[in-house]
Order: structure tokens, then C-alpha cells, then sequence
């Protein structure tokens, strides 16, 4: 594959998705400047650590802890928590060129919106990443499984087809090593992720449970499969019909993974707050609002508004 043409990146989240896939786009040359928080001091003078299928490697990298360092860029990677949101406007108006694009690599369904608010729909892509990945300590990415992204599109007047500037992305991307395929249905790709991320984030923290755990009892196993069928079905109701087939891959997928703590799952045993309402609360009143009550997906979503609120008062 011949070398693809530099682009300027900003990593908004130095985590374990925004920190892996930051690293190796710089590692093929990219520029990539990231925003790190609670350990900065560690990434700007040791850099990042990746232990990966793809490689272990270290690597020095261009780190910032404000936007207000960082340069305009040509791609801003929203990789941070939905619960950080907040902090869009002041960082997308800072750090985007005029002819800019943002990359919005975070879960849940209608999760463009913030950063469209901000730089308009036309300008912002959105994906999801299939991607076992862990920081496990300051500046040190361990990447266990998978890591392929799905993306496209957000803005009606642009769905609907590959355009040029999403195939110069996933030529970058995959040079990078990483399985970057775009999608000509953004609103398809949310769905069928969720099928996954609303029993498995959902019900590792309910259960305090590991996928491997939930996968080999029976009982939680049926009830990961029932809540999968619930998105399914709510995803119909909204208009998005998701292959029957989708369920079964995604259990045979998840029972022959790596035993994984899900993201949600490590936020809240750090008490730090869970991604409730772009992961199961907008569904859910998507659903609703088609009136289709999706009912396992309903109570999971108030199990966890009351864990998430009381874990954090503890």
C-alpha cells in the first residue's frame, strides 16, 4: 500500500480507544496531537505505551493538556465519554480548520448531535469501534481484541454513499493498521452496535460481571440474548431493520472473546460517571417516541440511572 497523504489529527480522549488509535497514526507518520488530562505529565515526557495484537510499541507523541495548545486540524476524533460532552464547543471552535471534518468514535445512538451542534451536521462523520482495549495505567494502552471501526456519514444530505473525503480517511487509517470501513447507513451502524453495548455494558454493571461470566451462565446468557432481541425490535420500530443473523453472530462473538471488562463496567467501579442516557436512554425514547416499549431495555436503563447516581454520591 503506497503511503496515503498527511493529514492533521486531534485526539480528544487519551484513552484506551482515543489513545490506541492515536498512537498508531502517529506511528505511520501522521499528525497527531493529543489531548491528555490526568496523566499529561507522563505522555509528554514518556509518551505512550501500547501493548497490541498489532504491535507493542512506544512512542513520543504531541501531547497537550488544554485545547488551547493545540493547533487547527483537519480531523478532530471525538474519543472521550458522551458524559464529557460539555466540553465540545469550546474544544471543536478552538482546534478545527473552516474545511475540517469531526470523527465522532463514541457509543450510543444520535451521539453526532453535540459536536453537530457546534460545527454543523455537513461536517461531522460519526462510527463505531468493535474494539477490546484497556488503559491500565498512565500512558499504557493494552489492546486485547478486535479493533475494526464502521463509520459514515451523519448529515441526511450526505448519507446514503461513500463520499471522497471518507475514502481518503480510511486509506489513512488502514496504512495505520487499523480496519477502517466506511458505511453508506451511519444510523444501521448505531443499531447494530448497540445490540451489543446495551446487554453487555448494561449488565456488567448490574451484575458485576465480565463478558466471559455473563456469557457461561445460562441464565445471563439468556438474558444478554432477550435484551439483544429488544434492540432488534426497537431498532424496526424506528425504521432500521437489523439481519436476525446479527444476534447470533454477536453471541458467538462475545463467548469466544477474551474475558473483557466493558468500558461502562470500569467507570463505574472507578466511580466515575456511566454513559446511561446515549447508550440506553436514547433508544429507549427513540422507541417509545414509535411507540414501541422495548421493556428489558426500559429496566435496565433505571437499574442503572440508580447505580450510576448512587455510586457517585458514595
Amino acid at each position: 500500500m503506497s503511503k496515503p497523504q498527511k493529514l492533521s489529527f486531534a485526539i480528544l480522549g487519551t484513552g484506551a480507544l482515543g489513545g490506541l488509535y492515536g498512537a498508531l497514526l502517529a506511528r505511520v507518520g501522521q499528525d497527531v496531537h493529543f489531548l491528555v488530562r490526568s496523566d499529561y505529565e507522563q505522555v509528554r515526557s514518556a509518551g505512550l505505551k501500547i501493548e497490541s495484537p498489532i504491535a507493542d510499541f512506544e512512542i513520543p507523541v504531541q501531547a497537550h493538556d488544554s485545547v488551547h495548545s493545540m493547533p487547527q486540524v483537519d480531523v478532530a476524533i471525538v474519543a472521550w465519554k458522551t458524559t464529557a460532552n460539555s466540553a465540545l464547543k469550546t474544544a471543536l471552535t478552538k482546534i478545527l480548520k473552516p474545511e475540517g471534518v469531526v470523527l465522532v468514535l463514541q457509543n450510543g445512538l444520535h451521539v453526532e448531535a453535540d459536536s453537530a451542534a457546534v460545527v454543523g451536521a455537513k461536517n461531522v462523520l460519526g462510527g463505531c469501534c468493535f474494539l477490546c482495549s484497556n488503559k491500565v495505567g498512565p500512558g499504557h494502552i493494552h489492546h486485547l481484541d478486535y479493533g475494526a471501526i464502521v463509520f459514515g456519514e451523519y448529515a441526511e444530505s450526505r448519507a446514503g454513499k461513500v463520499t471522497p473525503r471518507m475514502e481518503r480517511l480510511t486509506e489513512v487509517f488502514r496504512y495505520a493498521e487499523i480496519d477502517m470501513t466506511p458505511s453508506e447507513n451511519l444510523t444501521l451502524v448505531r443499531w447494530k452496535k448497540l445490540v451489543w453495548n446495551i446487554p453487555f455494558n448494561g449488565l456488567s454493571v448490574v451484575l458485576g460481571a465480565s463478558t466471559d461470566k455473563i456469557m457461561r451462565n445460562p441464565a445471563t446468557r439468556k438474558l444478554a440474548e432477550d435484551l439483544m432481541w429488544d434492540v432488534v425490535h426497537a431498532a424496526k420500530a424506528c425504521g432500521t431493520e437489523i439481519n436476525s443473523s446479527h444476534v447470533e453472530k454477536m453471541l458467538e462473538a462475545t463467548a469466544k472473546m477474551l474475558p473483557y471488562d466493558s468500558s461502562m463496567f470500569l467507570d463505574y467501579k472507578a466511580k466515575r460517571p456511566i454513559e446511561v442516557e446515549s447508550i440506553f436512554g436514547n433508544p429507549l425514547r427513540a422507541a417509545l417516541a414509535m411507540n414501541f416499549p422495548p421493556a428489558k431495555i426500559e429496566m435496565l436503563y433505571h437499574q442503572l440511572r440508580y447505580l450510576d447516581q448512587a455510586n457517585r454520591n458514595s
